[in-house]
């Protein structure tokens, strides 16, 4: 591996263009076998957490980890219970099942306290309508039958279904699950529906209270590539911690301009959206579309392929490589290296920039804008310590401008 703590740039091979030949989303080759080699992404879910971080991890992600809120359990949650019992007695003309865990949940709870079959016996009663196919698959699971589903997997949707048939002077269940669309129980509500509610699982704060600051600063200080969410509830507990630790403005500036968001789906997808940013959101909503929908983004977006005078150069992420090796960077340089390909044709101090039509190296200025003093073999006075251990010191000499 090629160790170098300071980077400063890249000498273009393409001698009389002006611009090194840079990879383009067109040109670039197969993906490799670890696509997110060099990228670091952070997981905020808490239940399947593993199954992502898995995931991530073998496609060469470095993952941090920070749950933001996790699920109580069931022994511990006496309000599933009552409203269970309620429902039961109640015996609801509808039912609303908005997710597959939710409903499976539901159905383990009232097995734990005794009155699964009563439960199964009142929804087998109802006309049942579920938010989306997994939704679908644990109703039926259950052994139970749907009579609608939405066609955009909303709950909104669903609602619309509802109303178009009428639910005045009727009573509705709805499954909850975790983030409460209140629009959508009103709506119910002011067409004349009784609505009870269930909510099979609740969210409480983990273990590790200090595990999801750290990844509001890593994400803050840009140390961060994506920040990945699987629930709504989570992103409103990380804007929480956020206000706590006076952080929230920086936090939503750097989501805006240097970490990218990534949700499992709409829902989730709001609390960010409310907050001016957008989010990635896949076409279907599901975990292994979520990956795909990252790995897609990254290649596209954040990965520098250069063919240079020292060779071939590719950037990706936190990771850098000439002709295959590694080369490993101090995180200042990094940054600097990431700034300077971002911003192309604009100067940046210290650095000397290749732009077409000029002679092949201007002159490097300071910070005061005065040129900067050289020592032996054109390297800057004082000595560069990571150019020392490059295997060619040519490397560093000047920044492709395009």
């Amino acid at each position: 591996m090629r160790a170098v703590s300071a980077l400063n740039a890249i000498t273009p091979a393409l001698p009389g263009t002006g611009a090194a030949a840079e990879t383009t989303p067109e040109t670039m080759p197969e993906a490799a076998e670890l696509p997110l080699e060099g990228f670091r992404i952070g997981v905020t879910s808490h239940r399947r957490s593993q199954d992502l971080i898995e995931a991530l991890e073998r496609r060469g992600a470095e993952v941090l980890h920070a749950p933001a809120l996790k699920i109580a359990p069931v022994q511990e949650d006496l309000s599933l219970i009552e409203d269970t019992r309620a429902i039961i007695a109640a015996r609801p003309d509808l039912c609303i099942a908005t997710t597959a865990y939710g409903m499976r949940r539901w159905c383990e709870a009232a097995d734990t306290f005794g009155i699964g079959e009563q439960l199964l016996e009142t929804l087998g009663a109802t006309r049942m309508f579920v938010r989306g196919p997994k939704a679908r698959g644990a109703v039926r699971a259950a052994g139970l039958a749907d009579v609608g589903i939405s066609s955009d997997e909303t709950t909104a949707t669903l609602v619309d279904m509802l109303l178009a048939e009428g639910v005045r002077g009727k009573t509705v269940a709805v499954q909850l699950h975790g983030y409460t669309d209140v629009r959508q129980l009103e709506r119910l509500r002011m067409s004349g529906a009784t609505v009870l509610t269930v909510t099979p699982y609740r969210w409480v704060k983990p273990d590790g209270a200090d595990r999801l600051p750290r990844l509001i600063e890593a994400a803050c200080s840009g140390n961060l590539d994506v920040l990945t969410f699987t629930s709504a509830p989570a992103v409103d507990a990380m804007w929480s911690t956020a206000h706590e630790m006076g952080l929230y403005k920086q936090l939503v500036e750097s989501l805006r301009t240097n970490v990218a968001t990534a949700v499992v789906g709409p829902i989730t997808a709001q609390p960010l959206i409310d907050a001016g940013l957008q989010p990635l959101v896949p076409d279907r909503f599901r975990m292994g579309a979520l990956i795909r929908l990252v790995v897609e983004h990254l290649a596209l977006n954040h990965v520098r392929r250069l063919d240079t005078a020292s060779g071939r150069v590719e950037l990706r992420g936190r990771s850098l490589r000439i002709d295959g090796d590694a080369v490993e960077l101090a995180p200042a340089p990094l940054l600097l290296l990431r700034a300077a390909r971002r911003r192309r044709r604009r100067a940046v101090p210290g650095v000397a920039v290749r732009t077409a039509g000029t002679p092949r190296f201007r002159p490097c200025t300071g910070h005061d804008g005065q040129p900067a003093a050289f020592g032996p073999a054109g390297r800057p006075a004082g000595g560069n310590r990571g150019e020392a251990r490059l295997p060619d010191p040519g490397v560093t000499h000047a920044i492709t401008g395009r």
